[in-house]
Formats: C-alpha cells, sequence, structure tokens
C-alpha cells in the first residue's frame, strides 16, 4: 500500500479543499517530480478512482483540472498524457 508515500496522498476528506483539487495537486506534483513523464499517460480514472479510494467523478475532475492548468492533453479512445513542456 502507498498511503505512507508522500508522492500519492493521502486525501484529506476533512479539508475544505475538495478532493478532486487535492487529487489534481497530487498528480501534479508527480509530473513535476518527473514521476510521470512528459509525452506519456497518467493512470486513466479508474485506476485514479481506485488508488485514491474516490468516486470517478472525482477522478474525472481532477484530471479536468490537470487539463485547465495545462499539465496533460486527453486523446479520445487514449487517455490522457503529461503535456511534452509539462516536465521540464
Amino acid at each position: 500500500m502507498s498511503d505512507t508515500s508522500p508522492t500519492n496522498g493521502p486525501l484529506d476528506p476533512q479539508s475544505a479543499t475538495p478532493l478532486y483539487i487535492q487529487l489534481a495537486e497530487i498528480i501534479g506534483k508527480q509530473i513535476a517530480s518527473g514521476a510521470l513523464a512528459p509525452d506519456r499517460p497518467i493512470p486513466s480514472e479508474n485506476r485514479l478512482a481506485e488508488e485514491y479510494g474516490v468516486a470517478r467523478l472525482t477522478a474525472r475532475r481532477a484530471t479536468q483540472e490537470l487539463r485547465d492548468r495545462g499539465l496533460v492533453i486527453t486523446v479520445r479512445g487514449k487517455g490522457s498524457y503529461v503535456t511534452p513542456t509539462a516536465g521540464g
């Protein structure tokens, strides 16, 4: 289990910050650290939901937040990928 890992969480449901923002922050830090490399996929919404114990909609909103920040792009039918410039 990775619930003690500083890069994976944990999410704080008691926080005033919405869970999707918390999840987007975690993924953003993984992108910044190079753990998620440019032009490579991020985990699917289903995988994020399972891994972090959130609803799929929460994972979807986190992915949308990352798109809004310019950190990922989504390719229909393939998934979401770290933008080539996000890691560097």
